[in-house]
């Protein structure tokens, strides 16, 4: 009996973990559609050159130098999604968002994050629409929030 209950709790605190989910661009397309924020964590520069995700927030995990700033960004964050909420992160091509979802599923709380394999190239070669950051920037200024 002994035994049996403490697998019955093991199985219960695996099943507590928070969930990464790698995702592809057309179920990016889909999660956007039912209302899942998309964070893109790549630099302004960045940005710039390829244009963004339509609708999605700017919101850098990275500096240029390629440093983390986890405290300001999880500060932005909870603006956007708190931890109880899924969100999708892209960057340019899945490495920075591999390293920030794990992150943010097993040390911030967050209980459903996706990871767009790939990123932004990935949704570029399937042909999904992209916006110029500035248009995506003034959205999130008009919702108080990016």
């Amino acid at each position: 009996m002994r035994t049996w209950l403490i697998a019955a709790l093991a199985g219960l605190s695996f099943s507590a973990v928070a969930d990464t989910v790698n995702i592809d661009a057309a179920t990016l397309e889909r999660l956007r559609a039912e209302g899942v924020p998309v964070v893109d964590i790549r630099t302004a520069p960045e940005w710039q050159q390829t244009g963004v995700v339509p609708g999605s927030h700017l919101l850098t995990f990275f500096d240029e130098r390629g440093e983390a700033e986890p405290e300001a960004f999880l500060a932005r964050l909870q603006a956007i999604a708190t931890p109880g909420q899924p969100v999708a992160l892209i960057c340019r091509s899945g490495n920075r968002t591999t390293v920030v979802s794990r992150f943010l599923s097993e040390q911030a709380g967050y209980a459903r994050v996706y990871n767009v394999e790939g990123g932004i190239r990935a949704w570029q070669k399937a042909e999904r629409p992209v916006v110029k950051a500035a248009e995506a920037a003034s959205t999130c200024a008009r919702a108080s929030a990016c």
